[in-house]
């Protein structure tokens, strides 16, 4: 039976985190991109970064329940059988829809559904260290993806600030990106140290 790999989705999560930086290192030294240009991969950049790291914590989902199916039968008080596939996993977790989650409050709240608080994924994922780089994510990706007044209203809260031309105009700046790229890689690297598989 297939089995999903957490350590897989951790290196492989970093390993594209680098490859966004390296895009966003060429685009900077570009001769021909204006400005307007930059800003413009950076919103990409976060959009791709969201869908990136979302990955990894389905990932991380789907392989907690593959893997170990008598923690997520405890959690639930339910009696699951012993070995379900990863397709399986995933409908438990997404339903008919996709994985989503808003925020590090909406990330937390799906983690407790599948593994215990005191589990070592939601003590990862709460761990403050971790807090702004996550909330800026989701609200700078919506900002990026949707343009809304909500949405901005939403980043300028996760950012501290009053205006904000665009995400991408906001994260070019002082490494901005850089950071919660650091950040986001550093969760991977204690995921991928703390999973057996």
């Amino acid at each position: 039976m297939r089995k999903k790999s957490i350590k897989k989705a951790a290196s492989g999560f970093s390993k594209n985190v680098d490859g966004i930086l390296d895009l966003l290192g060429r685009a900077s030294k570009s001769k021909i991109f204006t400005d307007q240009d930059q800003s413009w991969s950076y919103d990409l950049s976060i959009i791709r970064l969201y869908r990136e790291f979302e990955d990894l914590m389905l990932s991380t989902l789907i392989a907690l329940i593959n893997i170990d199916m008598e923690t997520f039968s405890r959690h639930k008080g339910l009696q699951f059988p012993k070995h379900m596939n990863v397709e399986l996993c995933e409908y438990l977790i997404c339903g008919d829809s996709y994985f989503d989650f808003s925020g590090r409050s909406g990330l937390i709240k799906i983690i407790k559904k599948f593994v215990p608080e005191n589990h070592w994924f939601p003590i990862i994922v709460k761990n403050s260290a971790y807090k702004d780089a996550l909330d800026r994510l989701s609200a700078l990706r919506n900002f990026a993806a949707h343009d809304s007044a909500f949405s901005k209203q939403r980043a300028l809260k996760s950012i501290g600030q009053q205006r904000m031309a665009s995400s991408g105009a906001w994260l070019k700046k002082q490494n901005r990106f850089s950071k919660i790229c650091t950040s986001l890689k550093h969760m991977a690297q204690r995921i991928e140290a703390e999973a057996d598989y």
